[in-house]
């Protein structure tokens, strides 16, 4: 949201309208007591989130898609969003995905052949711990196109406007994390023409 603001796009947060079915304390492993959301600030409901009144979409990703994989609750309405700036010709962007996250940016763009990253295509002694959603985007009928958190900002897919990066998908440095955030986000709002 940072780099999008940054590049000049306007940001506008939605949410689905469910409570969530738990929220992990990342320090502890388990179970926290009070939801946040990542966002911050003004967040409207998605269910008034219309993408004729946007140049590109993001879908959801991290740990929460992660763990409520293909099952989330307000998927359906994260998948209408998405699905809808696919058939407007809109630009997605896609970061941090798990199987959950990126099945709706799949289904938006199509499924069959849409390139997507989630960086490398296997665990390699820990550095993708989540390696393994590369299969899952194969399965899906995507295309998972193997990336570095550095060194390129992610993938872009101009034929079907998808552009991301894999974010936390790997384990690195945080400072590799956000800039290769930042030049996906570059890409995703050069695909909108701006």
């Amino acid at each position: 949201l940072v780099h999008l603001s940054r590049g000049g796009g306007g940001v506008h947060m939605y949410a689905p309208d469910v409570g969530g079915v738990h929220v992990i304390d990342h320090s502890k492993g388990q179970p926290a007591e009070a939801e946040s959301r990542g966002g911050r600030g003004k967040i409207a409901s998605l269910a008034g989130g219309a993408t004729a009144d946007h140049d590109a979409v993001r879908g959801g990703g991290g740990f929460g898609a992660a763990k409520k994989g293909g099952d989330c609750k307000g998927g359906g309405e994260v998948e209408r969003v998405l699905k809808g700036g696919g058939k407007a010709g809109k630009p997605i962007g896609s970061f941090c995905c798990s199987r959950g996250g990126i099945s709706p940016v799949l289904a938006a763009k199509g499924g069959a052949g849409a390139e997507v990253t989630v960086g490398g295509g296997e665990e390699e002694g820990g550095k993708w711990p989540w390696g393994g959603t590369a299969g899952a985007i194969k399965e899906l009928g995507g295309k998972h196109c193997v990336k570095e958190v550095t060194g390129g900002g992610g993938h872009v897919d101009t034929k079907n406007k998808v552009g991301g990066a894999p974010a936390f998908m790997c384990e690195t440095a945080l400072h590799h994390i956000f800039d290769g955030i930042g030049a996906g986000g570059k890409n995703v709002l050069k695909l909108t023409g701006g």
